[in-house]
């Protein structure tokens, strides 16, 4: 396999270029000849001019090409608006063949099921490499159909998009189609000596808190925490709802955990009820958070999938890279991209949107480099390329990205963990560690709207008073301490969860099938903390009452018959059990 690119300068010196290249393949045996050809411009009549001078001087290869957002030459950003990467496949063996099918909402199914058909026709099929026009379609019913294809074939790509974020038109075009802004050319590609690798990048990493999706449908979010979901971006970036909305949160997607990996996803527009459109379908009640890319982390990981395929021993890598990630690196996109030209000829495109299929589920990604590798033949050994990456270092936007980016990060974590304190506060006893009774109460009445019996224990320390008064208040809280570990200890097995009810009395919950044995757990507790022997005050004692909830028993019934059988223990003698079921 090889591959040769070009940057267009015009007709005549194209043309000279490709007799060279027909001529070399004439003296091969065997080869399949396909040019990729990206265009950062708009206009039909260049499109058909390139292709023309294809179908002239090389009526036999095929070809195909979308419109983008900028075009990868070599590994960096090409020069020119048109580039063209023309690939040899030199094994007999390897077969490719172009499908171009009009792709909207209504066709999609009967696309996939043509796709379908000609996979199952064809056995040699090893991979799908597509080009889609996406603007105004959710492509998730279009993963989603992808997905049930042979599981063995890989399949990824890129969606066409224009030079102008703000542009909506787009196109492909291919060989086997017209130019068409609604549509996706399919490259079906394999046989025996082919191997593709693919892997995907991104780098960005969630900033903020999380939020909640709390009302979608389909690639529409109208709610994050019960609020219109623009007022996110404005809140925390002070983005605004006008023209430019689209083009300002490119580098701020949304990032969640989606098919069991962590996806990115950008708003195409904002509405004016405040609802955000996304690239794709958002599930409801999905926890998401805003995200920014972080330069360190996206070279670490370019380092890391550049050295891994690497190891395949490319001939050939096609580059798949979100337009926002253009935006973010601006004249230092190079960084990203260019090691990849050191293990292989490197060509692709800025997108506005990348698609791989991982663990047999296709994906559509934003703001995500995705890299395929090919190579005809089998490994050799001692040959492989090593994946060249200089040491970088980050200046002017970027390096001040970097530095915010990990402030937020520390001042998210230590807000968290702040909250995460205050929150475990607000439901705890600073003194014993158990629930406090605002929280035990909740849960109380919460079991009593479930199914499944519910039971109460409810037990206090025997002569406490005479504990402070003899010892001081501190031997007390020592011998409520005690008894909290107690409790604690000693639910183990139990369905139970335990509150300080007040002052040295508690209070222990049990449901489902533990709540059947209450009576068996408080004499647990009573013979535990009767044989324990406490700092100070000695051995002391306690009292417990129990009650088993009836059917439709308010929480106030149930918690009033349990504080009489309590008091029933004290009144009778202490230290003891008293049940007010019999």
């Amino acid at each position: 396999m090889k591959q040769l690119q070009f940057e267009y300068r015009g007709a005549e010196p194209f043309r000279r270029e490709l007799q060279k290249v027909a001529q070399w393949c004439r003296n091969m045996m065997h080869s399949d000849v396909v040019f990729d050809i990206y265009g950062q411009t708009l206009s039909y009549a260049d499109v058909n001019e390139v292709s023309g001078i294809i179908r002239e001087v090389m009526p036999n290869a095929l070809y195909r090409g979308c419109s983008s957002n900028g075009n990868i030459f070599e590994g960096r950003m090409a020069k020119t608006p048109i580039s063209v990467a023309c690939t040899v496949y030199e094994y007999p063996g390897t077969k490719v063949e172009m499908i171009q099918l009009h792709m909207d909402t209504d066709t999609e199914k009967s696309a996939v099921e043509k796709l379908r058909k000609f996979v199952e026709e064809n056995p040699w099929v090893k991979a799908i490499e597509m080009l889609i026009t996406i603007r105004g379609m959710s492509m998730t019913s279009l993963c989603n159909d992808l997905s049930t294809l042979r599981e063995d074939i890989k399949i990824f790509g890129g969606g066409a998009f224009a030079p102008d974020f703000n542009e909506n038109a787009a196109y492909v075009f291919s060989n086997a189609g017209e130019c068409s802004d609604n549509a996706a050319v399919f490259m079906m590609i394999g046989g025996e000596d082919l191997h593709i690798h693919t892997t995907h990048i991104t780098g960005w990493k969630p900033l903020g808190r999380e939020l909640l999706v709390t009302r979608s449908e389909g690639s529409t979010i109208y709610e994050l925490d019960h609020r219109p979901a623009y007022e996110t971006y404005y809140k925390y970036l002070h983005i605004k709802n006008d023209e430019n909305f689209f083009t300002n949160t490119l580098e701020f997607p949304f990032f969640y955990e989606h098919n069991g990996m962590n996806i990115l996803r950008a708003p195409v527009s904002s509405n004016p009820d405040g609802s955000l459109t996304m690239t794709a379908d958002v599930e409801q009640d999905v926890k998401a958070r805003i995200a920014y890319g972080d330069p360190w982390t996206i070279l670490n990981e370019v380092s890391a999938g550049g050295q891994s395929l690497a190891k395949h021993q490319p001939e050939v890598i096609h580059i798949y890279s979100c337009a926002a990630r253009h935006t973010f690196w601006g004249n230092e996109i190079g960084k990203e991209t260019l090691p990849f030209q050191s293990i292989a000829p490197t060509s692709g495109f800025y997108t506005s949107g990348e698609f791989l299929r991982t663990g047999g589920t296709v994906n559509q990604h934003n703001v995500t480099l995705v890299v395929a590798a090919f190579r005809e033949g089998d490994v050799l050994e001692n040959n492989s390329r090593a994946f060249e990456m200089q040491t970088e270092r980050m200046s002017g936007k970027v390096s001040m990205i970097n530095r915010l980016a990990t402030f937020i990060d520390a001042a998210t974590e230590e807000l968290e963990k702040a909250n995460r304190k205050l929150e475990e506060m607000a439901i705890h006893d600073g003194l014993t560690g158990l629930f406090n009774r605002a929280e035990i109460q909740r849960r109380i009445t919460a079991a009593l709207g479930e199914e499944g019996a519910v039971s109460l224990i409810m037990l206090d320390a025997d002569d406490f008073k005479h504990v402070n008064d003899t010892y001081g208040h501190s031997v007390g809280d020592d011998v409520l301490k005690m008894l909290s570990r107690l409790i604690t200890d000693n639910c183990t097995g139990f369905c139970a969860e335990a509150g300080r009810w007040g002052g040295e009395e508690f209070m222990i919950l049990l449901r489902g099938e533990c709540a059947l044995h209450e009576d068996e757990l408080a004499e647990k507790l009573r013979v535990a903390f009767e044989t324990a022997e406490i700092p100070v005050a000695g051995r002391q004692t306690i009292s417990l009452g129990t009650a088993r909830a009836k059917d439709g028993e308010s929480s106030d019934s149930l918690c009033m018959r349990v504080d009489n059988a309590l008091y029933k223990a004290k009144r009778t003698g202490k230290n003891k059990v008293v049940s007010a079921d019999k």
